[in-house]
């Protein structure tokens, strides 16, 4: 696909922004997204690669669909996760057939509306040489003078990676100092004595934090039962002649956005594009159970119809949301996945 020009990407990006601020509140991802743009203040991130950036993918098809949907049953526990790489790191690792690195991860700035919930480390157990095989673990380096703590696997290996839990560690006075933490990656060459030079070193261990962000942003979902919007109208037989839809009346429509056109997809890792569809088209005269309409929009049907012209028709607006995973890399380099709740129109009412 061709890259769009500046002014090109810039006007489609302004007509997007406009049309969502006069619709209702199914496009506010847009406008969450933007403040993460590249050119915002801080911005530090670039192209994602390698392991990370695998782990997460992975993560991520895992919780979610192509369309970026949460799949039902997914087993994260959380709606946000963020990966974080190390910050600093030793000096020449390998001595014999050992490798020893050490680490410090900054665990930086948290928002008071996510809540941390846990932290681990992902790092390679064991992986394949040309002569034997490279066996991993990892010591966390607690406060100066104290002996280092050996972490055990806190899930199966999944190719060669695993994860052990360090959250005991991350509260003050538990191995985290000003918002850091270190640990040290050891492995052992396993099997033949192969000569020099040294084999390539493994890649290295990153944190998963996992957060709990109570910043909703929702709407509440009417609850109503399935006949409370018709019950008027049955009092009503010459109000029952147009009993059939067309396509003018009340419905979703499909309104995708690619975020290549946006010049966004070298940051925003998936889905691809959002379709936040919309709900367009006039309410009919009669408020079928389908619309889950309440009785104050059925009486105004009736009022426009039957009364005063000049009181309004209900208004088609969404109805029904279902949330949407982005994965994204963040300003400070850190890889994140969020789950955005109420993203994407599902039905319409008339109201």
């Amino acid at each position: 696909m061709a890259l769009l020009r500046p002014f090109t990407a810039l006007l489609l990006l302004t007509v997007l922004l406009s049309w969502a601020a006069s619709q209702p509140p199914s496009l506010p991802l847009l406008q969450a997204l933007r403040a993460q743009a590249p050119g915002s203040g801080g911005w530090q991130g670039g192209a994602a690669s390698g392991q990370p950036l695998r782990y997460m993918l992975e993560l991520y098809r895992r919780a979610a669909d192509r369309e970026g949907r949460p799949r039902r049953g997914r087993s994260l526990g959380t709606n946000t996760v963020r990966l974080v790489q190390a910050a600093s790191h030793g000096g020449q690792p390998w001595a014999g057939r050992w490798y020893v690195q050490p680490l410090t991860y900054r665990l930086g700035y948290q928002p008071e509306a996510e809540h941390l919930l846990r932290v681990t480390v992902a790092y390679p157990q064991s992986l394949p040489l040309p002569r034997g095989r490279l066996l991993c673990t990892m010591e966390l380096l607690p406060t100066p003078g104290a002996p280092p703590v050996l972490l055990s696997p806190a899930a199966p290996s999944r190719r060669g990676w695993t994860e052990a839990d360090v959250t005991p560690y991350v509260s003050p006075g538990n191995g985290s100092t000003e918002g850091t933490l270190t640990l040290r990656h050891i492995c052992v060459r396993a099997g033949r004595a192969a000569p020099p030079p040294a084999p390539p070193s493994p890649a290295d261990p990153f944190l998963l934090l996992f957060l709990n962000d109570t910043r909703s942003g929702t709407l509440p979902e009417p609850r109503r039962s399935r006949r409370e919007a018709g019950t008027l109208l049955h009092d009503l037989p010459g109000y029952l002649r147009d009993t059939g839809g067309d396509k003018s009346d009340c419905s979703l429509r499909s309104f995708p956005v690619s975020f290549a056109q946006l010049g966004w997809d070298h940051w925003i890792i998936a889905p691809h594009r959002y379709n936040p569809r919309y709900c367009k088209g006039a309410c009919p005269r009669l408020l079928r159970d389908g619309y889950h309409a309440p009785n104050h929009a059925v009486v105004q049907n009736l009022v426009h119809q039957l009364v005063d012209a000049s009181v309004p028709r209900p208004s088609c607006v969404p109805y029904r949301y279902s949330p949407i995973s982005v994965l994204m890399i963040q300003q400070d380099g850190s890889i994140l996945y969020k789950e955005y709740e109420n993203m994407i129109a599902e039905s319409c009412t008339c109201r």
